[in-house]
């Protein structure tokens, strides 16, 4: 019997480090936090960057894998966490858009001159009102 637990717990540590390898080699090879830090022009910071985004992922691996652990921190945690993960995914994706030129030939196309900063404002409101949306509607309403 024991040998079932050792073998899955195994199998799912093997899996888990080869998902997490690869979420983590995308955003290495997207060039997500030199490119953050360059912007921010807070490039002495790299390993604090680099460091928080280790344990994030640590600690989102802990949390989706034991479900039954509470973290009594209320409702001001857990505003912070979604800000923080809004923000994670909000670099991601215009990390994966910027790498592919997307906005560039976008505003190519449009004749876009002058305004740049409000299009991505405006992106990037319009996609945190429709998660706000889904969230307040419930996950599960829409299937």
């Amino acid at each position: 019997m024991w040998i079932n637990h050792v073998f899955l717990g195994f199998i799912g540590l093997a899996c888990g480090l080869s998902v997490a390898c690869g979420s983590f080699a995308l955003a290495v090879k997207l060039g997500v936090i030199p490119q953050m830090a360059g912007k921010s022009k807070t490039a002495g910071h790299i390993m604090a960057y680099e460091n928080a985004t280790i344990l994030g992922g640590i600690a989102g691996n802990i949390i989706s894998v034991f479900t039954g652990i509470r973290f009594p921190a209320g409702h001001v945690f857990l505003a912070l966490f979604g800000l923080s993960a809004g923000i994670f995914v909000g670099c991601m994706a215009v990390a994966l858009a910027e790498i592919i030129d997307a906005y560039p030939i976008m505003y190519r196309r449009m004749k876009l001159k002058i305004g740049m900063e409000w299009m991505v404002a405006t992106i990037a409101v319009g996609k945190m009102c429709g998660c706000l949306f889904y969230f307040i509607r419930g996950f599960d309403s829409g299937a």
